[in-house]
């Protein structure tokens, strides 16, 4: 009763923290080679996977190779792509993209032998298609979910026969969502089943603690940087019924490898799912080196996986705290009303504060700036005099989705940091967050480990 209690009180106050629904994970469904050699000339590989791949159902893979002075598509690239997955290869051919961009049909299936259909030519064997007639590959692919490895070497480009050798090997990786399934006992010892998805990789070894109302979970990880450095985002998703109350608590702490993580990592979702809270992990790409970084200071060899722990909490609160990657400025920030909602303004409270003492910064100038789908909706100037400001902002009715609010140039120093909300009026009046942070200062050096703790209160 004092559970349910407690979790009526949270959903009166509104507060709930959602991440929407396409924030996904590695990749992003897309993931992007940048600055690619091929003699002389820089080029970008991008690579888009869907993150889900039904049995019996077309999909498609789509490679495109840009370049990078003149924003053009390559012109007669043969690329040689191995692709893999669990260690294992899946294929490894040439495919020939006369306009840069190769597209390839998949249909998977449960059983038979992987084949590829279409043209080759007779230089490499390279498998090229046509609008009409696309290369397709069906058979035993993208069966299971977790992460996919793409090995990408381009061996000819600008005329067919300009064959390239030694212009290095690039990785891609993209995920396919994956959801399992785990009963556990609860504190009377009646089965509770949870639900794992994940946006990354393959979660196994999932426990659930009655009596310290935690859950943890494992997830193979690679800490290298040469992985690192193109792991957008790592988001796992924890689904529970909404009647298991043992677990119903206003708000939840993390912890990755022991690490505590910020506290807008750790987000709620009671609307998505009619019958079950998610509880969301959100781990970006500075936050995640940051982890590694306080691992290696125990002198222990880095692990080959990530653990998470989920662990009930009755704290929630504003303001969501953001530092420039300098760790010079900090920038605390909430709204008002919580319902982000179109046709309705929103006042953005900020506090521009010294990363160092936390204390506010007067006569602070900065840009506010509003970004959707990547492109610039809203931008003013700004003065904290006393060091707090606000801005107001009403979005209009095709002004919905995820939205980045942006700090620029921060008492004129060039510096900047970054949330995400989003404007999502399917969800009713709720407050939707989602990614927080893009650029929270994470690789704190010894004497700022207090400011990190702060991060997390």
């Amino acid at each position: 009763m004092m559970q349910l209690k407690k979790f009526g009180i949270f959903v009166l106050a509104a507060f709930l923290l959602i991440p929407v629904t396409n924030v996904y994970g590695h990749g992003l469904g897309i993931d992007t080679i940048s600055s690619v050699d091929v003699q002389g000339k820089p080029i970008s590989i991008s690579v888009e996977l869907p993150m889900y791949f039904e049995k019996s159902d077309e999909q498609q893979i789509t490679i495109t190779a840009t370049e990078d002075k003149t924003q053009n598509n390559a012109k007669n690239v043969t690329f040689l792509i191995g692709l893999f997955h669990q260690n294992e290869m899946v294929f490894r051919n040439y495919f020939f993209a006369e306009d840069g961009i190769l597209k390839i049909k998949v249909k998977p299936t449960s059983e038979g032998e992987l084949q590829i259909h279409g043209e080759q030519d007779s230089l490499l064997g390279a498998w090229h298609g046509t609008e009409s007639k696309p290369i397709e590959i069906s058979g035993p692919i993208f069966n299971s979910g977790g992460l996919y490895n793409f090995e990408i070497e381009v061996r000819t480009i600008d005329e067919p026969t300009n064959i390239i050798e030694d212009s290095g090997i690039y990785y891609a990786d993209l995920s396919l969502v994956e959801t399992t399934e785990h009963i556990q006992q609860d504190e009377q010892g009646n089965d509770v089943k949870f639900r794992l998805k994940s946006y990354f990789d393959k979660i196994s070894n999932l426990k659930y603690d009655p009596v310290a109302r935690e859950v943890s979970f494992e997830m193979p990880f690679d800490w290298s940087e040469s992985q690192m450095s193109h792991i957008p985002v790592v988001h796992e998703e924890v689904h529970f019924p909404k009647h298991f109350t043992e677990f119903l608590y206003p708000s939840y702490t993390g912890k990755v490898n022991g690490i505590d993580l910020f506290k807008a990592s750790v987000t709620i979702d009671d609307y998505t799912e009619e019958d079950e809270r998610i509880v969301h992990f959100v781990l970006l790409q500075d936050h995640i080196r940051f982890i590694k970084n306080q691992m290696k200071k125990t002198d222990e060899p880095l692990p080959d996986k990530m653990i998470f722990t989920l662990s009930a909490s009755e704290k929630v609160e504003f303001p969501l705290t953001a530092y420039t990657r300098s760790e010079d400025f900090q920038v605390d920030l909430s709204w008002d009303p919580v319902d982000i909602l179109p046709s309705q303004q929103t006042k953005f409270i900020l506090t521009i504060r010294d990363g160092a003492t936390g204390e506010p910064m007067r006569n602070s100038d900065y840009t506010f700036v509003i970004i959707q789908n990547g492109k610039e909706i809203h931008r003013t100037n700004g003065f904290a005099q006393v060091g707090g400001d606000f801005q107001a902002y009403e979005f209009g009715e095709d002004q919905t989705g995820p939205t980045v609010i942006r700090f620029e140039n921060i008492r004129n120093t060039g510096q900047e940091t970054e949330f995400g909300v989003v404007v999502a009026p399917e969800f009713g009046s709720i407050a939707v967050l989602i990614l927080v942070v893009s650029i929270i200062a994470v690789v704190f050096v010894t004497k700022k480990n207090s400011f990190a703790l702060k991060a997390n209160c």
